[in-house]
């Protein structure tokens, strides 16, 4: 096998070892069905066993309560985007939203697209998105509070879930799914991409409360409304079959191999001390986010001068690193370091930033 990089992409992003391995054999033979698993019927009885070990792990891992449906969807979070508010913002009543950057950003603006009622009660957009607002007041009635948990081009995440008394929250957690525990009881609906944390993208995963559920309006088509989903096991069309089989492979990763969300949160702390430890002690590597609000999933840094940092984006990829240049919207470097991201990547990183530090100091 060709050998493999150190990959900090952020999206598609990498995979564990082993998931790959178990999908290169079940391309040729699924479970000895004598079919690729890009082959099987989705009716059958075969991969039905596979969404439902995959609804069954996502509900262990994250202790969800029986009045939560798990589904597998298409259309990526940003479909979501819209989804959310054309469901779940009934006549009468308006959303709340937190703008934390990008993402946030264009959730607000499909249900403004959409002629939906909201209140953006905090944003951080007044220092370009460096840090997570501590200061909100969530409308009475609202019916939800929106928010980013993660936020992949520049850097910052929740350190703790957002206070909203009684509102249902609603979180996209495209880029920190499955890496740490939270308390899922708040929540009404959580919606997050595959391809950063969970599988290869193409599906999207969502979870919803019952009594949300009963929100989706019958005048929606029919495959926006999240009842139809529901009802059908996420079975109502066609769906992405590999994907799907893929996140199941991740899941069954993080709880037998891994251990657990408590397990995994420990390693991805480790994983992040160790490279914010690095940086903070050098004055040649400066990071973009407020020390209080930086993420564990991707850590976003500068260099003195954008033409060093397009030299050290062209050497560390000499070097089997992967992935660092930052998001095209704000340039820098930026090391996503997801759940399948080994400690010893984030070791080798560490060691290539010293070196150019000391050549290029």
């Amino acid at each position: 096998m060709t050998a493999r990089i150190h990959n900090f992409n952020p999206g598609p992003a990498a995979l564990p070892l082993t998931v790959l391995e178990e999908t290169s054999e079940a391309m040729l033979d699924f479970k000895g069905s004598g079919m690729s698993i890009a082959e099987v019927s989705h009716r059958s009885t075969v991969f039905e066993e596979v969404v439902h070990h995959s609804v069954s792990r996502v509900k262990r891992l994250l202790n969800l309560s029986e009045d939560y449906k798990v589904l597998f969807l298409q259309g990526g979070a940003s479909l979501q985007f819209s989804m959310v508010p054309m469901n779940l913002i009934p006549q009468g009543m308006a959303a709340d939203y937190i703008n934390t950057g990008t993402w946030a950003t264009k959730a607000i603006k499909e249900a403004e697209i959409l002629g939906k009622p909201y209140t953006v009660i905090a944003s951080s957009e007044d220092r370009n998105f460096s840090y997570i607002p501590e200061d909100y007041h969530v409308s009475t009635g609202a019916a939800y509070l929106h928010y980013t948990s993660n936020n992949t081009i520049k850097g910052t995440q929740w350190n703790s879930t957002p206070m909203a008394g009684k509102v249902p929250l609603i979180s996209d957690m495209s880029s920190d799914i499955f890496s740490r525990p939270f308390v899922p009881a708040p929540f009404g609906l959580i919606y997050a991409g595959a391809q950063k944390n969970l599988g290869p993208a193409g599906v999207t995963l969502v979870i919803i409360r019952e009594d949300m559920l009963e929100r989706s309006p019958k005048n929606i088509p029919t495959m926006l409304r999240y009842s139809t989903h529901a009802e059908k096991n996420s079975l109502y069309n066609t769906p992405p079959c590999i994907s799907i089989f893929m996140v199941s492979l991740v899941l069954k990763w993080i709880e037998e191999t891994i251990g657990g969300l408590e397990a995994m949160e420990r390693r991805n702390r480790q994983k992040a001390t160790m490279l914010y430890d690095y940086m903070d002690k050098s004055d040649f590597y400066v990071g973009t986010a407020d020390k209080n609000s930086r993420s564990m999933m991707n850590l976003t840094f500068r260099l003195k001068s954008e033409e060093l940092e397009k030299k050290f984006i062209a050497e560390s990829a000499k070097n089997s690193l992967g992935g660092l240049k930052g998001h095209r919207s704000v340039g820098g470097c930026r090391a996503s370091i997801y759940n399948a991201i080994e400690p010893e990547s984030v070791k080798a990183l560490i060691d290539f930033m010293k070196e150019f530090a000391r050549k290029n100091g």
